[in-house]
Formats: structure tokens, sequence, C-alpha cells
């Protein structure tokens, strides 16, 4: 089994200092993803200087991304991806990206990454890409919601439920504002149990118009709320759960800007054997379904497992 350490997400942060802290800013962000070209196919990415004690997954995935798009021909855009976490990634230490060519054909490219710290492997990515072809077109309808200037940002719920903003709450340029209720609230009172979770989300600030830059950008976003659901479906809270990303799945359908308002459904098919399944479908205020996302966690009561 993997390393149940090796991406953690957004409530393995909660258990971490709390209190006002230094953010990641956008630009901090995006030099990030700005990876250093070592060798043909091999790149170099660092970790933000202030944010989770081990690499969080959906940089390493956002990172792994770039790596893969930096050997593409000019007219493919990503329409897959499937990613492992497999160890957990050492913040203080550069990750090594190393790009395989599976295949190179006439309509789709397949990339598959590595992504390697102290000699081993944490992290392997296979995408593919697509030129544009004309096809037949249809989207499942998005949920009905208050747009997200009728609603607080998740760091004014977060202070409204604990009396304080966690220092997770800092560390990205994300902003989100949910639609229902967060775990924490759902863990203080039981009748606020939801099946579903609902997001808006955005990156906090202008982007180059470059579309892999904004698929890049949303890949790193998909993994901070999605096994939120998971605990939402079962009243907790993060205190005593132990969570991480385990394997995790996108598909994009449509372009779209990670700099404007985009709605992240959320749910929970299954949970069993201390893994939770969630998924989400990401829309555009305008309606249009852009994206798809999978991903399994782990989520164990602590003391339950060794």
């Amino acid at each position: 089994m993997a390393d149940e350490s090796a991406a953690p997400t957004a409530g393995e942060r909660a258990g971490g200092p709390a209190g006002p802290v230094e953010g990641q800013s956008l630009a901090a962000l995006l030099d990030i993803l700005d990876l250093e070209r070592i060798e043909d196919d091999i790149y170099r990415g660092s970790s933000p200087d202030h944010g989770p004690q081990r690499v969080f997954g959906g940089q390493v995935a956002g990172q792994a991304l770039v790596a893969a798009g930096r050997t593409l021909p000019p007219d493919r855009a990503v329409h897959s991806l499937h990613a492992y976490f497999i160890r957990p990634g050492d913040p203080a230490v550069p990750i090594v990206y190393q790009v395989d060519r599976v295949r190179d054909g006439r309509s789709f490219t397949t990339r598959r990454v590595t992504a390697v710290q102290h000699g081993r492997a944490i992290f392997t990515l296979s995408a593919s890409f697509h030129t544009t072809e004309p096809g037949l077109s249809h989207q499942v309808r998005m949920p009905e919601v208050p747009g997200p200037e009728e609603l607080p940002t998740a760091r004014e719920r977060l202070e409204k439920a604990l009396g304080k903003v966690p220092r997770f709450a800092y560390w990205h340029p994300i902003e989100m504002r949910p639609v229902g209720p967060l775990s924490f609230e759902v863990s203080a009172d039981p009748a606020l149990r939801t099946t579903e979770n609902l997001v808006w989300i955005r990156v906090d600030g202008r982007l180059p118009d470059d579309p892999m830059l904004h698929v890049c950008l949303m890949t790193y976003a998909s993994d901070l709320t999605l096994l939120d659901t998971v605990l939402l479906r079962h009243g907790r809270s993060f205190e005593g759960i132990s969570m991480a990303s385990l394997d995790h799945a996108m598909w994009f359908h449509r372009p779209f800007r990670a700099d404007e308002w985009l709605l992240y459904a959320q749910e929970t098919p299954s949970a069993e054997g201390a893994r939770g399944l969630a998924r989400g479908l990401v829309y555009t205020r305008e309606g249009e379904l852009v994206c798809s996302v999978v991903q399994e966690g782990l989520i164990r009561v602590v003391g339950d497992g060794d």
C-alpha cells in the first residue's frame, strides 16, 4: 500500500499550528509551476517556503503536468490525467520530474511523468493530449446555487466556526466560497450533514492567457476540497482523522479560465476500508461543464490502523 502520508490534504494540515501566517502569493505559485529545465525531458521544481509539512498533492500534480506540457507540439491540449501519490514529498528539497514520451500520434499524444526525491519515486502521472476535433456535444446541467458574491469566503467561515483561521487556510492563493456547510460546522451540528460539497473557486489574481497554465492551476486546486466531501457525509471534522490523497484522475472537456469563478460540485459515492472516494464536476458561471475529477484518499480514524 502507498504511504498514507504521500499527499497531504487540507484536512491533514488542519492539525498543524493555527493562527495568521504568511501565505503564498499568486506570483510565488506561478514561479513554483515554472519548472527549471535540467536536461531533455528532465525538469526540477521547488516547494513554497510556507506550506504543509509535506508537499501538497495538488502542487506535485500541477508541476508534473507542466513538465509533460513542455514536451508537446503546440496543437495539443490535455484531455485527461491519471496520477498516483506514492511517497510523502519533502518540501525542503527540489523535486525532479522525468518525462517519458510514450506516444506521439496524429491526434493524440501520451506522456508519463515520474516525480523523484532522494532517489525514489514519490508520484507518477500519465496524461493524454488531443488535437481539437469536431464531434457530438452534451453535458450534465450545473446545480442551482447562489453566486459567489452572495457568499462569505472559506476563511471567514472558518474564523466564525473556530474563533481563528487555521494555518492551512492561508498558505495558497486559491479563493474558495463554500455554498454548504464546512466539516467543522457539521461536526458541531450533525443536522447539517450532507452528501455534497459545493464550492466556488478561483485563483486570486489575473493570469496570462496560456490555456495550459489555467489547466495546471485547476489541477492544483482540485485537490484542496475533494476528501472534505467524505467528512461532510459522516459529520466529521479533521480532528482525529488522518487524511491523504492516494490517486487522482481528471478529464478536461472545454476551455476555461482559472482566474474566473468556477463551481466545484463534489459528492462521495463510497467510503470503506479506511479509503474514501470523491468525485467532482467543475462548471463556469455560465453553466459550462469544463472538468471532471475523481479521487480516492486515505481517511483513517486515528488509532484504528497501524
